[in-house]
């Protein structure tokens, strides 16, 4: 009898109704995002099939929609940049801040135009990808006033959303674009020339480690709570990005996402893509990082990282946070 008993209750225990249920992360995700590239391809490499989490994905149509959403409770995580990360753990918010990409923006012309340089850009209008807080655009107008350049005032300045932006480029209304990595991209397979991208700005302000600006952004205390499921779902996601830059099949799945028939464009935005990915999270770039936080501080007037002089205390999530 027992015995019978036993057997009884460890079937009862068996039941999958029982068992522990996973946790579900809900993403808020750009609809036009490359995040979307590593999730779908999550999917369909059946990454998520046997994983201790499951995905529920809001396409954003802005980041700053995103931003509303996360900071609402409506999504656990989006992706946004470590610097707005600080700013909020200095007004009390418990969000902290995972590597994403290394891929930065650049400041893109036609093939034959006469801007090859920083200076080249006085009296031409400036396409800018955000607004006047954008990092790319304050980091490009730093870069010019170690030469002598305030492209404030020497350049007409044009805001808008990235696809706008190319648009008006190619219908030469406008003489430069500073934007996004992946529409840069777009623009360089059409035959238009990268002045610059965002890493040789920061090279050339003396900050030499590469350095991811986007990651993933959750409170710490959802992060705490579900570490297991989520150490995993980030390793997961390297996995995909693996796949994405190595297997033919994964890159082929995604094409529909992208939204291009040039072959031309589909391979750079795969190389570039590629190019970004994490592969430390170094004390050398950490202190970078302090570096570009002190600038941004200076260039934004404080508008953009806050009043605070350093990068907020556990700004930085690590897969080893306890």
């Amino acid at each position: 009898m027992f015995k019978f008993f036993t057997t009884i209750i460890v079937l009862f225990f068996s039941l999958p109704s029982f068992a522990a249920e996973k946790p579900t992360f809900h993403l808020g995700v750009l609809a036009f995002g490359t995040a979307n590239w590593e999730l779908t391809t999550l999917e369909n490499a059946g990454l998520t099939q046997n994983a201790p989490y499951q995905l529920h994905i809001t396409p954003l149509a802005t980041p700053q929609s995103g931003k509303i959403a996360l900071q609402s409770n409506t999504v656990d995580m989006i992706v946004a940049d470590w610097v707005w990360v600080s700013r909020l753990r200095s007004q009390g918010y418990d969000y902290t801040f995972y590597p994403y990409s290394e891929t930065s923006g650049g400041l893109i012309v036609p093939k034959q135009s006469s801007i090859q340089k920083i200076s080249d850009l006085a009296g031409s209008k400036l396409g800018i990808a955000g607004g006047e807080l954008d990092k790319n655009w304050l980091l490009l107008q730093a870069l010019a006033q170690t030469q002598s350049v305030d492209l404030n005032q020497t350049v007409q300045k044009v805001f808008g959303a990235p696809p706008i932006l190319n648009q008006q480029l190619v219908q030469n209304r406008l003489d430069a674009v500073l934007t996004y990595w992946h529409f840069a991209a777009r623009l360089q397979a059409k035959g238009y020339h990268q002045v610059l991208n965002g890493q040789q700005i920061l090279a050339e302000l003396g900050i030499k480690q590469g350095l991811p600006m986007l990651g993933y952004v959750f409170n710490r205390q959802w992060a705490h709570k579900h570490q297991s499921a989520l150490k995993q779902f980030f390793n997961d996601v390297a996995k995909a990005r693996q796949l994405l830059c190595k297997d033919e099949r994964a890159w082929q799945a995604i094409l529909p996402l992208i939204k291009s028939e040039n072959k031309a464009e589909q391979t750079l935005l795969r190389r570039r893509y590629c190019a970004g990915q994490v592969t430390d999270w170094s004390p050398k770039k950490r202190a970078a990082a302090e570096t570009i936080y002190r600038l941004l501080k200076k260039l934004s007037h404080n508008k953009l990282t806050g009043s605070s002089e350093q990068i907020q205390a556990d700004t930085f999530w690590y897969l080893t946070d306890k």
